[in-house]
Formats: structure tokens, C-alpha cells, sequence
């Protein structure tokens, strides 16, 4: 059984929420739909914190990892911090060297929602005014948290009165070893390297040496980004190949060939895995490679490079620009509808 609550809401309207089921304990806040914390059981039964998070979730206001807040109007980037659309430029701001990443300057983790508390679990709304970021449109964006047992489902709902772009998705860096206590003097007792990753997926989109994603693919077939069996992360990340260069590790979208169940990640020391359903046609996989040098973490202590990997459901990465037809284009009355279904588990 699902039970939410409200915990505490601060002077200027930002909130927390708890949800709880005998699987998973999930604190979130309205402050861009941020998920604090995330424990779920290790193999003796023992809850940790799996997901990176500020020591205060304010510090988002001044840090870009967005971690765990649900990142938009379009998640990812937009090549050169401009796009065309119905024969139109629409610039928006470059706050990622010479391109626009996730939502701009004051993107959608930023932003205060309205919350309520439903069934098992909280709805957030925000209206995103025509304009915001430079993007054209009023957008009604509507979030869902949903728990239940051992999964925890998001749902992206909105519509805008005009024609506009969309690409929501939520930020959270997992790591299943689960955080230190307090006193440790590093966040995690190891990094994600050991985790084990499969994704049902037979090609990537490629990188350009500024990472921004253009057209070209490439076969997952005898490079260091084929996991369609599962694979350690850390078994070939650091290896010579011109797209994990360009990265820095890994930073790109895999083009999914399931329509469920197209991602898992296990963590073989404390037994917890993590089992991905969405109704993206892509995942984006960043193994913090540019983690370090950001905001204090959970317990006032720093994350550093490759402490957490982000599994980023969405529409592919510059999709306004890469694909002739560009999923992220959303007409003006047509409702948008995404989902994310996260299922954590034990192996022997």
C-alpha cells in the first residue's frame, strides 16, 4: 500500500513530499519536480539512498547537474542555441559552451509547480508562458509521481495553444551501491563502474567534438556502446574511440529497438536492479563525466566523476535539428503524453 504525505513547506512555497511503500521509501519536492532522495532494499533487506541530490535543493538554482529534477521545455541540446520552426528562429539562450541544454537558464528544474497529493502519489502542474526561454507557446505542463510496490511510474502530460517544442524527462543519477552514512568520507562506497547496463538498442546517434548530436549513427556492433547483453559500465569506458572521446565517456543517445523493459542497470555487490519501461524512442546515458566541481551532495559531501549514471529517457538529442521529422515538435490543441516506468528488484 502507497501512503504520501506532506512533510514540510518552506516560507518561500517550496515543499516536500514523502511516499512510501514496503519497497521504496521516495521523498520529491515542487521545486522542479526534484526526487530528493529514492531508498529502496539491498539483498538483506536494508534501505539505501540510490539516486544523487543536493545538500539543499535550492543549490539547483545555481548548479546545471539537475539532479533528479525533471528537465525541459527540451531536455538536452539545441545545437548552436537556435532553432527553426514553421519557418521561424527562435533564439534561446547557449548555456552549454556554443548550445542550449535543457531548458535554458531558468528551465523547468528551476521552477516552482503547484502540488497535490492523488492516490498514490502527487500531481505537479506549471504554466510555462509563451516566450519563457525564448520557446513559443503557453504550455500546461502536468507531472506525475506515481508509487506502487516496487515501481515508480512518471507520467509528462501538457498542451500548448501554439505550436511549439517539447522534450520532458527526468534527471536522476542513479547509483545502486547506495549512499555512505554521514561520516564516510565519500559519497558512495564505489563509483558505477562495477554496475551492470543492458539496453535494447542496436545503434546510437553520434557526437560532434563540441558533444552535440547530428545525424549520423552508428552500430552498436563491436564498439564500447553495445549492451545489448549486459555489460559492467566501466568495461570499456575509458577506451580510444572517437565518440567516447568527444564525450568524455558516455554521453548519448541510444536509439531503443523494445517497447518494453528496453533498459536495466544491477548493482551485483548489494543485489538492488533498477528495470526501465518508456514510451521514448530514445535513452540518454551520461555517466557524470563532468560531475565534480558542482554543489555539495547529500550530507554536505561533493560528488565527484562518475558517482552516478543517468538514464535519460526522451526524444532523441537535437531531434529539431537531426531528424527530418522531429519528434519533438508539438502542434498547437494536440495533448502531449510521456511515460517512464522504473521497477527495482533483487537478484540472487
Amino acid at each position: 500500500m502507497s501512503k504520501i504525505r506532506k512533510i514540510k513547506e518552506t516560507e518561500s512555497g517550496i515543499a516536500f513530499y514523502e511516499l512510501t511503500t514496503d519497497w521504496i521509501r521516495m521523498t520529491v519536492s515542487n521545486l522542479g519536480c526534484h526526487i530528493i532522495s529514492l531508498e529502496t532494499r539491498d539483498r538483506d533487506g536494508r534501505f539505501a539512498d540510490i539516486v544523487l541530490g543536493y545538500q539543499d535543493v535550492t543549490d539547483c538554482l545555481t548548479d546545471g547537474n539537475c539532479l533528479g529534477a525533471v528537465v525541459g521545455r527540451v531536455a538536452n541540446r539545441i545545437g548552436g542555441g537556435v532553432f527553426t520552426l514553421n519557418g521561424r528562429e527562435y533564439p534561446v539562450a547557449k548555456n552549454c559552451g556554443p548550445h542550449h541544454l535543457h531548458g535554458g537558464l531558468k528551465g523547468f528544474n528551476r521552477q516552482i509547480f503547484r502540488a497535490e497529493p492523488i492516490g498514490e502519489g502527487i500531481r505537479f502542474t506549471y504554466h510555462s508562458p509563451d516566450g519563457e526561454e525564448g520557446y513559443p507557446g503557453n504550455l500546461d505542463v502536468t507531472v506525475t509521481y506515481l508509487i506502487k510496490d516496487d515501481q515508480v511510474l512518471i507520467n509528462f502530460d501538457c498542451v500548448s495553444d501554439a505550436d511549439t517544442i517539447v522534450n520532458l524527462t527526468n534527471h536522476a543519477y542513479f547509483n545502486l551501491s547506495g549512499h555512505n552514512p554521514s561520516g564516510a568520507e565519500e559519497a558512495f562506497p564505489e563509483k558505477i563502474y562495477e554496475h551492470e547496463l543492458r539496453i535494447a538498442s542496436d545503434r546510437i546517434a553520434c557526437l560532434d567534438d563540441t558533444g552535440l548530436t547530428t545525424a549520423r549513427t552508428l552500430s552498436v556492433e563491436g564498439t564500447p556502446f553495445d549492451f545489448r547483453v549486459p555489460r559492467k559500465v566501466g568495461e570499456r569506458i575509458a577506451e580510444d574511440h572517437e565518440q567516447i572521446r568527444n564525450a568524455g565517456g558516455y554521453d548519448h543517445s541510444w536509439i531503443l529497438s523494445d517497447d518494453h523493459d528496453q533498459i536495466s542497470l544491477v548493482h551485483p555487490g548489494s543485489g538492488r536492479s533498477l528495470t526501465i519501461s518508456t514510451s521514448y524512442p530514445v535513452v540518454q546515458v551520461y555517466t557524470a563525466n563532468y560531475l565534480s566541481g558542482g554543489a555539495k551532495g547529500k550530507h554536505g559531501k561533493p560528488y565527484e566523476n562518475r558517482d552516478g549514471i543517468a538514464l535519460e529517457t526522451q526524444f532523441i538529442s537535437n531531434s529539431i535539428q537531426v531528424e527530418e521529422e522531429p519528434k519533438v515538435i508539438l502542434r498547437a490543441g494536440v495533448p502531449f503524453h510521456a511515460g517512464i516506468l522504473w521497477t527495482f528488484g533483487l537478484i540472487g
